[in-house]
């Protein structure tokens, strides 16, 4: 998802860390050439051979330079590392999902995975940023044609592109965080590619206990919910929020509003603080976010109204200290050091990888920082109820 800066800026691809910018082709015809380099048309001399082929030579020329700088720059590699990736070792990309680095939640999760696995593993780690529609799968393929011992896309927009590229090179190693597994017309689900691993959380049962968290402690029979882009992966939060909620509160109101339709809808904190708002003013004490860094604006209208906000995929606490209750947590970064310990070990295969709360891949902060917002009978009950549900007890719904 999975708030966002440093921003991708104007269909950019970004490599992040010690990256170098690599800038994507194409230039609008409003920005191109620059104003200091237009000249003022004048009349043309007469038509010789020579001036006719230099006129079509010159054009390929410009593009020609234009393409070779444009692969140069793709092919920098962090950490000043000038060469491609190496026969020892091991090399792995990371492409990051929309709103990129610096998150404060899903990106940074994969990031922190692929930073443990060059501490703990040794392997040489490169993180790319993209742009907007072709960058992502431009930086999976640039990755890929490096032949990366595992390329990593991180999220489920890049599910399609990694299916595809799987099958293209089915002798790189490929993983997608939030991978959307297909199914047939029966229902039956299809599997990934063999040399594709999708990482999967269930994250409606994370999203379970901090509903009953959040009506145990809102002291209202009503709760907010703020998804970003409105989809069927939100949904699963949504749902286990919903039913956790009416676990422990039959006749509390859950308010669900989404941010958009588009992937925009994660990095829109205007967005979510105005939706926060309203949920506010309108009875609610505690919202439960699912959006990205649209959910910095939920934060700020928590402290703004002095009420509590929930965070998600990583501990947000320090967004907004005093004011967020807790926050749902999704191993993203385990998950990635996972996959990248299990190509260094020689055990990597493709297939669909579950991480819910017996996992523990999934799950919600207690802590110092939150512990004198949860009374110790909240704490336990929530305690209960998470137990009920890794025995099965307890059936997390994953739709609304």
């Amino acid at each position: 998802m999975e708030g966002h800066p440093p921003q991708a800026e104007g269909g950019k691809l970004k490599a992040v860390g010690d990256c170098v910018t690599a800038v994507r082709l194409g230039v609008a015809s409003s920005q191109w050439p620059p104003a200091s380099s237009r000249r003022v048309a004048r009349p043309l001399a007469p038509a010789t051979p020579g001036r006719e082929l230099s006129a079509v030579r010159k054009p390929l020329i410009l593009a020609a330079i234009l393409l070779l700088a444009h692969l140069a720059l793709l092919a920098v590699h962090p950490s000043g590392a000038a060469q491609p990736p190496s026969s020892e070792g091991l090399d792995v990309g990371i492409v990051f999902d929309v709103g990129g680095r610096g998150d404060k939640s899903f990106n940074d999760g994969a990031y922190l995975g692929g930073e443990r696995a060059e501490k703990d593993l040794g392997a040489r780690v490169r993180f790319i940023e993209p742009g907007e529609g072709s960058d992502r799968e431009a930086g999976l393929r640039l990755l890929a044609a490096e032949h990366m011992d595992l390329v990593i896309g991180v999220g489920f927009i890049f599910t399609d592109d990694l299916t595809a590229l799987a099958k293209e090179y089915p002798n790189v190693h490929f993983a997608g965080v939030d991978y959307a597994v297909a199914t047939d017309s029966t229902g039956k689900v299809l599997p990934p590619p063999p040399n594709l691993a999708a990482l999967k959380f269930r994250e409606e049962e994370g999203s379970f206990l901090v509903g009953a968290l959040a009506a145990l402690v809102g002291n209202s029979k009503k709760v907010g919910f703020v998804g970003g882009m409105d989809i069927p992966l939100i949904h699963k939060f949504e749902a286990g929020y919903k039913a956790g909620v009416h676990q422990v509160c039959a006749d509390c109101t859950v308010v669900a509003q989404y941010a958009g339709v588009t992937p925009e809808a994660f990095r829109n904190p205007g967005r979510g603080k105005e939706l926060a708002l309203s949920q506010y003013q309108s009875g609610v004490n505690v919202i439960f976010h699912a959006s990205g860094s649209t959910g910095l604006g939920v934060f700020e209208a928590a402290r703004q109204t002095g009420k509590l906000a929930i965070g998600v995929d990583a501990d947000q606490y320090q967004e907004a200290p005093g004011f967020i209750l807790t926050s749902m947590v999704k191993g993203v970064d385990a998950a990635v050091f996972d996959a990248i310990e299990r190509v260094k070990n020689g055990t990597f295969q493709g297939g669909i990888y579950q991480f819910g709360l017996k996992e523990q891949g999934v799950g919600y902060v207690y802590d110092e920082n939150n512990r004198k917002l949860i009374p110790d009978s909240v704490r336990a009950r929530v305690e209960q109820l998470r137990e009920q549900i890794i025995a099965g007890k307890i059936q997390v719904p994953s739709t609304r």
